[in-house]
């Protein structure tokens, strides 16, 4: 890390780190998928966010407040036009991989959109049972599970997943001729600068 970046003492307005700014780490990935991340409000004052590093590294990463009175307008008006998907468990939801076949070629759009609620699980509950335009969205979920490396929040559900690690897992489904391990490895260093960070010290010091 830079002495610059050691030394700084307010936290940086992207990937939200007082002490060392990991930004110059961020891939810049090619993908094709389309992501949009529906943010609890709460979300966005929380240093522990993962959903940045989504859209600090992919070209089609959008970012929408909830609003439980006034749905996000340009989201709305995108998901008239489908191919749109919510990321959400639920006993009709189909799994990403079986997905493409179920898409129609013919659709105005022809990438699908893929809507992750960025929230803790509560919050997303919420913003499903208090949205019925997103109630009204077909439901896909991720083909395999897996253990979730994310431990800086307590009180955290077994088996789900952080933001971030929602996208990378649709990412390599999505496009499993891709590789996107730099972004696995981005979000792993924000894992561990984030905790010495809240010790107030620089990453790799003793």
């Amino acid at each position: 890390m830079s002495q610059q970046n050691t030394t700084q003492t307010t936290a940086c307005p992207r990937c939200g780190l007082r002490y060392q700014c990991i930004c110059d780490h961020r891939p810049m990935l090619d993908s094709s998928t389309q992501i949009a991340l529906l943010t609890h409000p709460n979300e966005t004052q929380r240093a522990t966010n993962t959903g940045k590093l989504l859209t600090h590294s992919l070209p089609d990463c959008q970012v929408h407040i909830w609003d439980r009175v006034n749905p996000p307008a340009e989201l709305v008006k995108q998901i008239a036009e489908p191919p749109s998907y919510l990321l959400f468990p639920s006993e009709e939801a189909i799994e990403v991989s079986e997905l493409q076949a179920s898409i129609n070629t013919h659709e105005s759009r022809n990438s699908p959109l893929f809507i992750i609620l960025d929230g803790t699980w509560q919050e997303a509950k919420k913003m499903l049972n208090k949205s019925p335009w997103l109630q009204a969205l077909p439901k896909v979920v991720l083909s395999s599970e897996q253990t979730s490396n994310y431990r800086l929040r307590r009180n955290q559900e077994a088996g789900n997943l952080c933001t971030c690690e929602v996208g990378i897992s649709l990412l390599q489904q999505r496009e499993p001729q891709n590789d996107f391990s730099s972004l696995q490895q981005y979000f792993e260093l924000f894992l561990k600068v984030y905790e010495a960070d809240r010790q107030h010290r620089v990453y790799g010091s003793r």
